[in-house]
């Protein structure tokens, strides 16, 4: 009976440490498991993302873009178009923050299934190149990170988000810290401009820090600068 309780009580104490360090590194980088569930669906992402920018626009998509004056017009279309073929949890772009070293493949949705894998658009928003306020969600805690530590992103800094169709820049303005409910920091303004967001304060969900980016220069590719 002595040996059983022996290795009973190393169990424990082995499980014990384990959950200890769990919470160790929690507290200071991110939730382990989640994380490395997070990276292997980067990496799965990142192939993904690739076939999508070696998919040729469509005739009637291509005969459209070239009808179109070069510039701002059709990086517009060609955000709407890829825009109508998305699906949740699909790789669309790429997001690039080096204030905070951040280097993420984009997906569509904002639902808890897509948030998994990356920072995330929400839908109702634009894409960017069409007008209006594109809005990106990404978690702090859980499943990488992505944006653990958006609250060191200050004023100045430099966002960029690369599409199939267009490299973007964007220049942080402000970030403030609102309640879940406020809407309103999705919606359109006089200008194009990117907003970030993610639960505040770590490890809770009572509010939200939202960062506010201009964008600076929209840079076409493939077909929308042909």
């Amino acid at each position: 009976m002595r040996p059983l309780l022996r290795t009973f009580a190393g169990v424990l104490i082995v499980a014990g440490a384990l959950l200890i360090a769990d919470a160790g590194l929690t507290l200071l980088w991110q939730e382990p498991v989640s994380a490395l569930y997070a990276h292997v669906q980067q990496g799965r992402l990142d192939d993904q993302l690739a076939q999508l920018e070696r998919t040729p626009a469509s005739p009637v998509e291509r005969h459209a873009l070239l009808s179109l004056p070069p510039g701002a017009r059709r990086l517009a279309f060609a955000a709407r178009a890829l825009d109508r073929r998305l699906r949740p949890g699909h790789a669309i772009g790429r997001i690039r923050i080096p204030a905070i070293g951040l280097d993420r493949v984009l997906v569509d949705g904002t639902d808890g299934a897509s948030l998994r894998k990356g920072p995330g658009h929400y839908p109702s928003t634009p894409l960017p190149g069409a007008h209006g306020t594109v809005a990106i969600a990404g978690h702090r805690t859980t499943y990488g990170a992505p944006f653990r530590r958006i609250d060191q992103v200050t004023p100045g800094a430099t966002v960029s988000v690369e599409m199939p169709y267009g490299a973007f820049a964007y220049r942080v303005e402000r970030t403030r810290i609102v309640a879940p409910t406020a809407t309103w920091v999705t919606q359109r303004v006089s200008y194009d401009r990117l907003v970030l967001s993610a639960c505040h304060p770590l490890y809770s969900a009572a509010k939200r820090i939202v960062v506010f980016a201009r964008l600076v220069r929209a840079t076409p590719k493939g077909p929308a600068q042909a």
